[in-house]
């Protein structure tokens, strides 16, 4: 991304934007007033069409501006660790996502389904990700 990590960490550390670049997610409900800092929720609702779970994801581990380590659920579907890292790279950022099922579905992270499904969308969210970022960087400028 062409943008410094301090914006991207700003578009993590803004709760309403997940409605928007996390795929799956419909809207953001609330938020704790501290997050992302570790231990704190952002309670969303995802799904598509009137298909809908309203659950939460929790920060396990927050190091701004290089790291967030998240806890999503989508309950009774299951919960993921999503990890996100990023890296000052050539004037920009490398924003890598490490996403996996967790818990009972531990071994669904070895299904190539799954994992395709999961690069595809991953691949969505970073675009998204990215355009807000630019628009945040902009507003900077």
């Amino acid at each position: 991304m062409p943008v410094p990590p301090t914006a991207v960490w700003s578009v993590l550390a803004d709760p309403p934007a997940y409605g928007y670049w996390v795929v799956g997610s419909k809207y953001i409900r609330d938020a704790d007033d501290a997050f992302p800092a570790v231990g704190t929720k952002l309670h969303h609702t995802i799904g598509v069409g009137p298909l809908t779970l309203s659950d939460h994801t929790e920060v396990l581990e927050a190091e701004p501006p290089r790291r967030l380590k998240l806890r999503a659920k989508g309950r009774p579907l299951g919960t993921a660790s999503v990890e996100l890292q990023l890296e000052t790279r050539d004037g920009g950022t490398q924003v890598t996502i490490i996403e996996d099922p967790d818990q009972v579905w531990t071994p669904l992270k070895y299904n190539p389904l799954l994992q395709l499904a999961t690069r595809v969308r991953n691949a969505e969210s970073l675009a998204r990700l990215e355009e807000l970022a630019l628009r945040w960087q902009e507003k900077r400028a």
